[in-house]
């Protein structure tokens, strides 16, 4: 039986189930079915109408809302899905952290009732993320991925694909607070916002002892958390998000109201979903630290770091959007630097010079080619995209090298259960034939 690349291209297919991480991130958008959901009583959560969720809480003399979605267009969609639950005026806004899937749609929701904004300061002092350029044509979200190519973005259903993210519905805050915590009462609710960075430094949670309802904004979403982002960012401090997470399992929440996905309900089962949530994360950081205690480099370390069996068979552990192997290059290049050790990588040869000596080797770039061809035919989708890299890196036009990593790109990414992976392999793809 042979496979067939959306490139046109025959393989055989692998003796086992090459494709059950693709099927199981397909699985996964259940995640994001629209849907209003009662956490308790006076609490709602919109799921699926937006990047982000948008949690609506019900005061005396009218509402509060935590996080307002990407943009006004899906804010509005939220408010109409809310219906008669959300009763005008909006006295309060409070922003999670500033991420713009979470921040965009505030002037829909705050319309005519000039409601106070809350935000950690540091929401208001941070700098915009840096990123890494698109020169290799590649996109963690798959905002340009043809439909038929595209299943999701790991943590939501789509990032900017239908409706973009964009500052125009964001409105500043207008009280922050700059310790660890601070208590508050809007409309009959008491409140605790508490600052716990993790996936970004300015995130906070939002606490409702009377309620037993916990928003813990980006610090916990069913996948293994994006420590160390492809799309390039540095790396969130593992001991932070720790920290973080230990801090809110002090709080014996009942209900666990997240930034992206549905929602945990049930004592035993926050208090599980945030332990096994810290336990993934420290288990990578403490293997990845003694592993460079020992000397052992970052490519030596991705194929030991392992979560424990039981770790891994987590529903919130699944690598969907945040990946254990990525993490741990972080944290290495976080706490030693960029150089593994190796006195050959001090100042090794630059990628075309030694591309062309590897060419001369081979027997020129037809004979590379021939391997690379070979290597997809066998199912080394892997050492293709390896071996044509030799060629573009001395031939960055050839439409053969092109054609045969593009093939081998777009099989990687059929097997990943990890979305931006996925994205990223397969929008290559698509730039290497476009270009």
């Amino acid at each position: 039986m042979a496979i067939v690349s959306s490139l046109g291209l025959g393989m055989p297919a692998s003796a086992q189930d090459d494709f059950a991480g693709r099927e199981q991130l397909r699985a996964s958008s259940a995640e994001f079915r629209k849907d209003v959901i009662q956490v308790t009583d006076g609490v709602f959560v919109a799921v699926g109408y937006s990047a982000s969720n948008v949690t609506l809480i019900q005061g005396r003399d009218g509402s509060i809302i935590v996080d307002t979605s990407a943009n006004p267009v899906d804010a509005r969609a939220i408010i109409e899905a809310f219906g008669v639950r959300m009763v005008r005026p909006v006295r309060a806004i409070i922003y999670t952290h500033n991420h713009p899937d979470h921040s965009g749609g505030a002037k829909a929701f705050a319309g005519s009732d000039n409601p106070t904004i809350y935000s950690h300061q540091a929401l208001v002092d941070a700098k915009p993320e840096f990123g890494r350029g698109p020169r290799g044509g590649g996109d963690a979200f798959g905002t340009k991925l043809p439909g038929e190519l595209f299943i999701n973005a790991g943590t939501q259903l789509e990032y900017g694909r239908v409706t973009p993210h964009t500052r125009e519905g964001f409105l500043p805050p207008t009280r922050t607070f700059s310790g660890e915590e601070e208590t508050i009462e809007v409309s009959g609710v008491r409140m605790q916002l508490i600052h716990t960075p993790g996936e970004s430094p300015e995130n906070i949670a939002v606490w409702i002892p009377e309620k037993g309802v916990l928003l813990p904004g980006d610090d916990f979403y069913k996948s293994y958390p994006n420590l160390s982002p492809l799309r390039g960012l540095s790396l969130r401090p593992p001991e932070k998000w720790i920290a973080s997470l230990e801090r809110m399992m002090t709080l014996d929440a009942s209900y666990l109201v997240q930034g992206h996905m549905r929602p945990v309900l049930g004592k035993d089962e926050v208090r599980e979903a945030l332990t096994v949530y810290r336990n993934g994360i420290k288990t990578v950081l403490d293997q990845t630290l003694e592993g460079i205690k020992q000397g052992k480099t970052p490519d030596e370390l991705v194929q030991e770091v392992r979560l424990s069996p039981e770790l891994a068979k987590s529903p919130y552990l699944q690598e969907y959007y945040g990946s254990v192997a990525w993490t741990v290059r972080g944290i290495y290049a976080d706490y030693v630097g960029w150089f593994d050790g190796n006195p050959t990588n001090i100042f090794p040869l630059p990628p075309a010079e030694r591309a062309a000596k590897m060419l001369e080797m081979a027997g020129g770039a037809d004979s590379m080619l021939a391997r690379a061809r070979k290597a997809l035919e066998a199912g080394e989708f892997q050492w293709a995209t390896e071996l044509t890299d030799y060629v573009l890196a001395v031939d960055p036009k050839n439409v053969a090298a092109k054609r045969l990593k593009a093939a081998a790109l777009t099989e990687l990414g059929e097997r990943q259960v990890n979305a931006t992976a996925r994205n990223y392999y397969l929008t290559s793809a698509q730039f290497l034939m476009a270009n």
